[in-house]
């Protein structure tokens, strides 16, 4: 085995989910991430942890879905699911932590479900979802080759990428994060500004006082929750203005590109997309909860150097900023208090390497992808 893989695996129940001796831990292992599941197994019994396996297949998935359409066809035509499923649910109320090892076959399996069954199937399962965020959970991905084409990368050059985001100094990376979360937490209002000659503009502003940002360093100890991470996100509100997303992402397995969304009141009450504009509305349309924001996130890795269509890495990425639309983050939220509720968390990716600002209160933070406290900003 690969040495990386066993790095990899131990970084993610050392350092991610803090995994101790008596633990009970679920893990869901995708269909060609065997590697990686076997080296966290083994990491879970040196530990002494207790450990129940998953298959995490899109095609599965598909499958059942899939089928649920073609029952459904006998009946009124819509597929409709249990909206309590019990069992699932009482597995992830009894475990202690959740590690999800994503690393399909085809990253757009599911490609040719209807997002009416997307939609039924998404609000149907709040309830486990719910239950699995309360767990430590930390989602991570093995380097597949069907990661590596949607990356446009050689499969070799791909595993390099994700093992220099995974195996790195994260304590380090924290220390250097914590600014900037500093920065939001005495904040009151976030502004972010484009101007640029071949794209839409974007002047947005949010309020974030009274939330607290989350210094996301790889770690449940950081209420942080990806591995790879490194970003720093809060829960914001009260949104207006308008903003355009320049960075692909895939959305229920299509393509969205050149996103733009107009706020008013806090909703989105206005949206065009240059492709994927149906992906963009069937998101939008699944609840109330859809229409406002969920999270305002600072990419702060820079060693992800490139986009690859895998939000994963994506959001992470030095020089961007990306919000959300749906479910808010309770680490974010003053405790007793509910943030914006949905069946859904979708993130948008803006690159704000150039012609960009944030703003805090009004006070510059970071222009042109450099922080305040980097050399080279220019206030």
């Amino acid at each position: 085995m690969d040495e990386r893989v066993r790095e990899h695996a131990e970084v993610l129940v050392d350092w991610s989910a803090r995994v101790e001796a008596g633990d009970d831990v679920v893990v869901s292992v995708a269909e060609d991430a065997h590697e990686l599941g076997v080296a966290v197994a083994e990491a879970l019994g040196e530990r002494g942890a207790n450990v129940t396996t998953l298959y995490g297949s899109a095609e599965v998935s598909r499958a059942y879905l899939k089928g649920s359409e073609a029952g459904a066809e006998d009946g009124d035509g819509a597929p409709s699911f249990d909206d309590d499923p019990a069992v699932e649910r009482a597995l992830f109320e009894a475990a202690d932590a959740y590690l999800r090892i994503g690393g399909g076959r085809n990253t757009t399996a599911t490609a040719d479900v209807s997002s009416e069954t997307r939609r039924a199937y998404a609000t149907a399962r709040q309830a486990v979802r719910e239950a699995r965020m309360d767990t430590d959970w930390v989602s991570t991905v093995h380097p597949t080759r069907s990661l590596a084409q949607q990356a446009g990368m050689a499969y070799e050059e791909y595993q390099e990428f994700v093992y220099d985001a995974v195996c790195r100094d994260w304590e380090a990376l924290a220390d250097e994060m914590a600014a900037m979360k500093d920065a939001l937490d005495a904040g009151e209002e976030v502004r972010i500004v484009t101007e640029r000659d071949d794209a839409p503009d974007t002047d947005i502003a949010m309020s974030i006082a009274g939330r607290t940002a989350v210094n996301s360093a790889a770690s449940v100890a950081y209420d942080s929750h990806n591995l790879p991470s490194g970003e720093v996100f809060t829960a914001p509100y009260d949104t207006e203005g308008e903003a355009f997303f320049d960075v692909p992402m895939t959305i229920d397995a299509t393509r969205v590109r050149d996103a733009h969304l107009v706020f008013e009141g806090g909703e989105v009450v206005d949206f065009s997309a240059g492709a994927g504009e149906v992906a963009l509305a069937s998101v939008l349309d699944i609840d109330a909860g859809a229409r406002r924001l969920g999270e305002l996130g600072i990419g702060m890795n820079r060693g992800i150097d490139r986009f690859t269509d895998s939000i994963l890495f994506d959001e992470k990425m030095g020089d961007t900023v990306h919000l959300a639309v749906g479910r808010a983050y309770d680490a974010c939220l003053p405790e007793g208090e509910s943030g914006n509720d949905s069946a859904v968390h979708v993130d948008m990716i803006s690159d704000v390497s150039e012609d960009s600002r944030l703003e805090i209160d009004g006070e510059v933070v970071q222009r042109n992808g450099t922080f305040r406290w980097e050399d080279g900003f220019e206030g």
